[in-house]
């Protein structure tokens, strides 16, 4: 019975981690999506193949983002609060808005960097 090979890493190596994390590409080939929907990862490369199913960065993505947003989030409270002096609905509406989204990029991107570095890691298997 033939043996199946995937399809090999682009002529340069593996795509770029940078793209990879970025724009939530495959590892191994940088064309694939990476995101089924806004945090799933896809169980298989459409372009090149690469099995990711076993693919999981943890919790790390969430720690990242509890952390640096938390950090920043906190800075830009007392900054507001203290220089501009607005009411409290001004809050109660401002850091949600800006919260929500930048917590999934966050993650997003902390997510698709950890399986980047995790494939990279493993020896490109």
């Amino acid at each position: 019975m033939p043996q199946q090979t995937a399809p090999s890493a682009p002529a340069g190596g593996a795509a770029s981690f940078w793209r990879v994390a970025g724009r939530g590409r495959c590892p191994r080939c940088g064309e694939g999506r990476l995101f089924a929907g806004l945090l799933a990862i896809v169980p298989r490369c459409a372009a090149c193949g690469l099995d990711l199913s076993a693919q999981d960065s943890g919790d790390a993505p969430a720690v990242l983002g509890i952390f640096v947003l938390g950090a920043l989030t906190m800075i830009g409270a007392f900054l507001v609060e203290f220089r501009l002096q607005p009411p409290l609905w001004v809050h109660a509406v401002l850091w949600p808005a800006l919260l929500i989204p930048a917590s999934i990029l966050t993650m997003r991107f902390a997510k698709a960097a950890l399986v980047a570095l995790t494939w990279r890691q493993r020896g490109r298997a």
